[in-house]
């Protein structure tokens, strides 16, 4: 049975997340088929895939390999998601169901409970299940797809602290419901903008290069044709 492209692509994926691939390393197609049993033709396709959405580059004389962000990248993701959460926010105000809001509300109750109690384990998986959730209630196929890669690069890019007051934290969602169940469009987009505002403290990029200086060159036809 043949395996799908995009399920070896989640596969590559989720282990580059991990550090299984590690930052400028090569990704080889045979090396990956038998890594995940698969034929090379769907390694091929994922590569690709996972050059569009910038996790991989493709080196000369070297292939695939995996991508190493700069700083300056690490930090434009926070900057875009900052941008379209609070969007979805209020599309969902606009767009979410009686499912979604029983999700929502259920989560926000198990996290206050569980930030109460100081269960601080549970509670980055409660937030993120919570986050998703609520970009899916906004109804939007192109920002569910760009808001699921940008989870996914945070997850790559940064170490995350949890708050210092989770309680505090839980609140804010609590918040955001509120505005949602109300349909409060611009409530919500504010107030996901101040809780994105608030968490970015908590987020310190792993291993980022820093950015190169731009230099001018009388040659600035050709500047392309030297960066990997």
């Amino acid at each position: 049975m043949r395996i799908p492209a995009h399920t070896v692509c989640t596969a590559i994926r989720d282990d580059i997340v991990a550090g299984v691939h590690e930052r400028g390393g090569r990704l080889t197609e045979e090396v990956l088929a038998r890594r995940y049993g698969v034929s090379r033709v769907p390694v091929r396709e994922a590569l690709r895939t996972l050059e569009a959405e910038g996790f991989v580059i493709t080196r000369r004389h070297a292939g695939a390999c995996v991508a190493e962000p700069t700083e300056q990248e690490a930090a434009d993701v926070l900057d875009i998601r900052t941008v379209l959460e609070p969007l979805a926010a209020a599309r969902a105000a606009q767009r979410r169901t009686e499912a979604h809001l029983k999700v929502l509300r259920g989560l926000v109750r198990l996290g206050q409970e569980r930030a109460g109690r100081g269960h601080s384990e549970d509670l980055r998986s409660l937030g993120g299940w919570f986050h998703e959730t609520l970009v899916q209630a906004s109804g939007s196929p192109g920002l569910i797809t760009l808001l699921t890669q940008l989870r996914h690069k945070i997850a790559w890019m940064y170490t995350v602290e949890g708050p210092a007051r989770p309680a505090d934290s839980w609140a804010e969602h609590g918040a955001i419901v509120d505005a949602v169940a109300r349909g409060d469009a611009e409530r919500a987009r504010g107030l996901m903008a101040l809780h994105h505002e608030r968490a970015a403290a908590g987020h310190r990029v792993r291993f980022a290069r820093k950015s190169l200086p731009v230099r001018s060159s009388q040659h600035a036809v050709n500047t392309a044709s030297g960066r990997d």
